[in-house]
């Protein structure tokens, strides 16, 4: 029998999917030991894991790209996780980068209305995963730039300094919004060692 009537007579395989839909750290997870590619490896041949990272987006331009990548007649329903993982870019300084820059409250209200869309198209709240913005610590990160050779010095002249447009949103935040009770502190494993 030729491959083209097996094809024909068997059903398609569709392997379940796991969606990481967030900013430049989402984009760049499949690089060489990054959460994304480990996340892959660890669910080959179990689940297709799909980087939907796009770099520089915050929260309020990533709760208007949701629903054309995920509908009901996207496959909402071989979808067994999602996560959402912004804040890095909604954290700049206004400022310094007032495009990217998104109050606090209207961070929490843009997650929370990604979290109901996902509810409205059967991702039921147990699929749903939110990860926390990195830290950051400016006084530590200054530190390590100048015990680091030439180079690192220069990146600490260009950007590593006090007021370079970035600033922490904690994750205890999230518990004090409610929006995932729970959840956020099972994620802090992708930031251990870093600052």
């Amino acid at each position: 029998m030729a491959l083209a009537e097996v094809g024909a007579c068997g059903r398609l395989l569709l392997w379940p999917r796991v969606v990481l839909f967030g900013d430049s750290i989402t984009e760049f997870s499949f690089q060489e030991n990054g959460w994304g590619a480990s996340l892959a490896e660890r669910l080959v041949r179990k689940c297709d894991v799909v980087n939907r990272g796009l770099s520089g987006y915050n929260t309020r331009w990533a709760k208007l790209i949701l629903p054309r990548l995920i509908s009901k007649s996207t496959g909402a329903e071989s979808t067994v996780a999602v996560t959402i993982f912004f804040g890095a870019n909604d954290s700049a300084l206004k400022d310094l980068n007032p495009k990217q820059h998104v109050p606090l409250e209207e961070y929490a209200a843009n997650l929370k209305s990604m979290i109901q869309y996902l509810k409205s198209v059967d991702i039921t709240e147990d699929r749903i995963i939110l990860i926390t913005p990195p830290p950051l610590q400016e006084s530590a990160w200054e530190k390590e730039c100048l015990a680091k050779d030439d180079y690192h010095k220069e990146v600490l002249n260009v950007g590593c300094h006090p007021g370079s447009g970035r600033r922490q949103i904690k994750s205890p935040q999230c518990h004090h919004w409610g929006i995932c009770p729970g959840l956020c502190s099972g994620c802090s494993g992708l930031w251990n060692g870093r600052t």
